[in-house]
């Protein structure tokens, strides 16, 4: 019965709208420091198809911190979102928010984009890309896991030739859930810290050890940005799934 009740339609809608604005609240009321915008500010300014790439746990504080009056929103920004019944309300809140969305997931890290949804939206991606716009993808979504990377991104980027960005971001007064990875959940009123990394280019016909390297890479920038983030804001570092303390 929940379940059906928050699956409904108008239950979805308002759930949206709260989220929407609430991200709103956060991106508004937070004062934001940026760090390695000269990595990246060379491939705004060139205006061409661009991936980004994060953890899944930060995907919410991601649209908090993403700026749609400056670069990289140059770049029209998409997020991927999984078609499960939570993304159901933030693609809603996403679209709210002014940013576009693509549905679909990459959950298994050998078979990236061969599950539901998931060639389709391989599809979507590719077009968004190379017409000009910017690709938010969680590597490590929806499921985990936590902070290992599918070959989704890198796959894309061999497709596209689109440079990977990756992002790292956090903020001084946030709860961190402890779900499989490590939701953060930002409050208002505070400080945050966006970490730019990369970029990370694929070759065109990459040979799967290439495409295993670049993802390890890609992984590896992900991890210290997100690292550097929770650091500079008085938080423990999070670690990968595979390296959790017993």
């Amino acid at each position: 019965m929940r379940k059906k009740l928050f699956r409904s339609k108008p239950v979805q809608t308002v759930l949206a709208v709260l989220l929407a604005g609430y991200i709103s609240l956060v991106k508004r009321s937070t004062r934001w420091q940026v760090l390695g915008l000269e990595t990246v500010e060379p491939i705004w300014a060139k205006g061409d198809g661009v991936i980004g790439a994060l953890w899944h746990s930060r995907v919410l504080l991601s649209m908090a911190a993403w700026r749609m009056d400056a670069p990289p929103a140059k770049q029209p920004p998409a997020f991927l979102i999984s078609l499960s019944p939570d993304g159901g309300f933030i693609s809603q809140a996403t679209k709210l928010l002014g940013a576009g969305v693509i549905r679909g997931s990459a959950s298994n890290r050998k078979k990236t984009f061969k599950n539901k949804g998931g060639m389709a939206a391989f599809r979507q991606m590719m077009a968004h890309v190379q017409t000009g716009g910017c690709l938010a993808i969680t590597p490590d979504g929806p499921r985990g896991p936590r902070m290992q990377a599918s070959l989704g991104a890198v796959q894309l980027a061999a497709k596209t030739g689109a440079p990977i960005i990756c992002l790292g971001c956090s903020t001084k007064l946030a709860k961190f859930f402890n779900s499989w990875d490590r939701f953060c959940l930002p409050f208002p009123f505070g400080r945050g810290v966006i970490v730019w990394a990369g970029p990370v280019r694929v070759p065109k016909n990459a040979s799967d050890a290439v495409l295993e390297a670049k993802r390890l890479e890609m992984q590896t920038l992900i991890i210290q940005a997100t690292q550097q983030a929770d650091i500079a804001c008085g938080h423990p570092p999070i670690l990968p799934a595979e390296q959790d303390a017993p």
